[in-house]
């Protein structure tokens, strides 16, 4: 099995997303839809994928299956919790004071 590259790209559009891709075969394999929403791109880096390391936010095997299977990987941030929901509505509700 060869040593896969992943190339990590990132949008300025939307904060903590991100775009994995196989560096041999590059942004081809991204719909151009998504690669219009995210444009423009700005590639952060490239690094090996080890099957025994996860990421911070995606585990090895989710990531190499998608990237087997439909060309990428899309991160997108987290979902905020119940916490943070409440505390945005108040910052929101202050400001339509």
């Amino acid at each position: 099995m060869s040593l896969l590259i992943c190339s990590v790209y990132k949008t300025a559009k939307r904060a903590d997303t991100y775009l994995y891709v196989n560096r041999e075969e590059g942004l081809k394999r991204v719909p151009t839809a998504l690669l219009e929403r995210m444009e423009p791109l700005q590639h952060v880096m490239d690094m090996p994928w080890r099957a025994d390391r996860d990421l911070a936010r995606v585990r090895a095997d989710v990531l190499r299956q998608a990237l087997n299977e439909q060309g990428f990987f899309l991160q997108l941030p987290p979902a905020p919790d119940d916490e943070t929901k409440e505390f945005l509505g108040r910052i929101q509700r202050r400001q339509r004071e």
